[in-house]
């Protein structure tokens, strides 16, 4: 078996993009299977895999039933590729095993209470959720969606056998927001093949998730995030289609209206080539998002997105990962991005967990003549932006999104982050420079990272002390190092301006003087920056670019400039560059090599702006830079590194608000920037 997947016999003709058509969906995933299944030897044997050493579970000292969550994980997840191929093929078989007979066998024993491998009942355990109802909601997805694959195969008398076990697991306790999706999956499906259900609970439920429409297509999830588009739109299109709209069409006309409300913008997420943006949690999902595009055509509008470049999209999505050697650990996907990455995971997450990233494949469920397996590869939207870069706003999960032209990247811009957590919190993501996690000591990539120099906190005294005469033990150790923002704020699109505000701490420390205020210009291939600061007491900052991997060893070659109006730092390594330039507010720019933060490799660099303030009461500034990034060795020309032409500062603005600027651009294009009321215009 190759190391890494390679598309055989591609068909350039109706996919002249990838080369990929229905016949290799088949293949990789019987591709993928055969490695998930190289330690299955009969039809008898549990499908699980070697624990992964690190946070991820169940950890050595875990309850059994935490192992058996594990195991049904395994099983649910691998049947995300399973069942597509057994829907396309009945008696299609995986190192001699046939799929339909193991499966149905294997879930039969894991429903059926007594089984050696059945689960625990929620009524043994103590009151709380469980990883159960997630892999329960999405199993019966699939098999909602297509039925034929296993459930058909039972007998009455082994249906009832199992449905005492979903029931129970089905009405149980489930968490916030997105997790009702499943109790609603499992709770339609019981109710579609005539079990008794609450159907009380099922609408709650039902309500509940529709609440958390936000707007633009977008659901409320514990922030803004992926689970909006894999879980409120793919999950429930496949409900709407398969119990909705039968039994709910008033709810299901809300998941209708907001799904075909995302489709204006998904393809905007995605790189020239398909590359995915490594943003928000559960990364190791990956490619789940690129479910929505076989779903477009599950809409009542299906022609909602150019089918071409859907499947090209969705095909290029799934080759930026299945094609490299270091994307499997122990034969099966990685807990990480590329790779095995212990601090890019949560630990919520096993080894079986990436076979979620498998949900497109329910684009076999979709017929031969459907447009997505018909039409022609094509690069949509990126055929005509030439060197120009296109800009997406969504105000409300503030979110915008940049198609660059000039390079095929696409980036995240988020605006509504409640927390500090590199998956939310940096200035941007990018498709072809994935993020990297935060260094305490400095440079973080695409942060402001701040370290307070407040002697206050240097000493460990609390802040409010000389207010309230009281006292805490704060950790001086602690407060030496590099935090980055704390809150993320949306505060609108205004001349072609994007304005956000990085807070860097919070209540009660004074939080309103440690805000960041953001303004910035999309420009061909990366950013204008003209950001504020508002830090009230002694302090020193860092901006960091996006990081690059030392990828074979290979360190990147760093190389720096300067004039009398601008200083530039560039660092590159094979096909990727970064530069960025300041203008005025930073004292020096750097570069570090950081270890065990980068997405791709264990050691990486990246180039930053520094400055410190040591006055009692600094006053603001503006701090101006740009960050320009490339996929390709040319050489940078000065006209790249000088995009500012000229710079106005204004004291008080025409707006009559302070410190802001009009700036010249070297195309001739003019901008004024001007922060006006911007408290007054946050959201989050």
């Amino acid at each position: 078996m190759k190391k890494a997947f390679e598309v055989k016999n591609p068909d350039f003709e109706l996919s002249p993009l990838t080369g990929m058509t229905k016949k290799h969906y088949i293949e990789l995933a019987k591709y993928l299977l055969k490695r998930a299944f190289k330690n299955i030897d009969s039809i008898n044997t549990p499908l699980s895999f070697p624990k992964v050493p690190g946070k991820s579970y169940p950890q050595p000292n875990a309850p059994d039933w935490r192992y058996r969550s594990a195991e049904f994980e395994a099983l649910e997840r691998t049947f995300t590729l399973a069942g597509p191929l057994i829907h396309v093929d009945p008696e299609i078989e995986i190192n001699n095993i046939k799929l339909r007979d193991y499966y149905k066998l294997q879930i039969y024993n894991t429903f059926t209470p007594g089984h050696p491998n059945s689960l625990p009942l929620p009524d043994e355990l103590p009151d709380s959720n469980y990883q159960f109802t997630c892999e329960f909601g999405g199993l019966f997805k699939t098999l909602l969606l297509m039925p034929e694959t296993i459930w058909t195969q039972y007998s009455e008398k082994e249906k009832v056998e199992m449905v005492e076990c979903i029931s129970k697991w089905a009405h149980h306790r489930t968490t916030q927001n997105n997790w009702r999706i499943f109790n609603i999956i499992t709770l339609s499906f019981l109710k579609k093949y005539g079990y008794k259900i609450d159907d009380d609970l099922l609408k709650s439920h039902l309500l509940w998730v529709a609440s958390y429409h936000s707007g633009d297509g977008w659901y409320l999830e514990q922030t803004y995030n992926y689970y909006s588009i894999s879980l409120f739109i793919v999950y429930t299109t496949i409900w709407n289609r398969t119990f909705g709209d039968e039994y709910y069409p008033e709810i299901a006309a809300i998941i209708e209206k907001s799904a075909q409300k995302l489709m204006e913008s998904l393809t905007s997420f995605f790189g020239r080539d398909g590359y995915i943006n490594m943003w928000s949690r559960s990364i190791c999902y990956r490619t789940w998002v690129s479910g929505a595009f076989p779903v477009a055509f599950m809409l009542k509008n299906p022609s909602l997105l150019d089918a071409g470049w859907a499947r090209r999209l969705c095909s290029g999505s799934l080759l930026q990962f299945v094609t490299k050697e270091e994307f499997f650990y122990n034969d099966i996907p990685s807990l990480g991005f590329y790779g095995q990455k212990e601090y890019m995971i949560q630990n919520y997450s096993c080894a079986a967990s990436p076979f979620l990233m498998f949900l497109p494949f329910i684009c076999l469920s979709l017929p031969d003549d459907s447009p997505f397996w018909t039409a022609k590869e094509n690069d949509g939207t990126w055929e005509k932006l030439g060197n120009h870069s296109k800009r997406t706003v969504l105000e409300s999960p503030g979110l915008v999104l940049v198609n660059h032209g000039r390079n095929g990247t696409s980036e995240i811009i988020p605006g509504k982050v409640y927390y500090d957590d590199p998956n939310y919190s940096k200035l941007a993501y990018n498709t072809h420079f994935p993020w990297e996690d935060h260094d305490p000591n400095g440079g973080t990539s695409m942060e402001y990272s701040f370290r307070s120099q407040d002697p206050r906190d240097v000493r460990g005294d609390d802040i409010n002390f000389y207010l309230t005469g009281l006292t805490v033990q704060n950790d001086s150790d602690k407060n030496q190092k590099y935090t980055i923002s704390q809150n993320m704020l949306f505060n609108g699109v205004r001349e072609n301006i994007l304005y956000r505000q990085a807070i860097m701490r919070r209540p009660p420390n004074n939080g309103v003087g440690y805000i960041i205020d953001l303004a910035e210009i999309t420009i061909p291939g990366g950013v204008i920056r003209v950001d504020r600061s508002r830090l009230a007491f002694e302090y020193e900052l860092t901006l960091g670019h996006f990081g690059l991997p030392h990828l074979e060893g290979e360190k990147a070659v760093v190389n720096q400039i300067e004039d009398e109006t601008k200083k530039v730092i560039t660092a590159a390594i094979n096909g990727r560059q970064t530069a960025l330039i300041t203008y005025r507010g930073w004292d020096t720019i750097e570069h570090l090599v950081h270890t065990n933060r980068n997405a791709e490799a264990d050691t990486s660099t990246v180039i930053y702006a520094y400055k410190k303030r040591l006055q009692k009461n600094p006053p603001m500034e503006l701090m101006i830079s740009a960050m320009l990034h490339k996929t390709d060795n040319s050489e940078w020309t000065e006209e790249e590194l000088s995009p500012i032409k000229d710079i106005e500062i204004m004291d008080i603005t025409s707006e009559f608000s302070p410190l802001g600027a009009k700036i010249t651009l070297n195309n001739g294009e003019k901008y004024k920037i001007d922060f006006k009321d911007i408290d007054g215009k946050k959201t989050c």
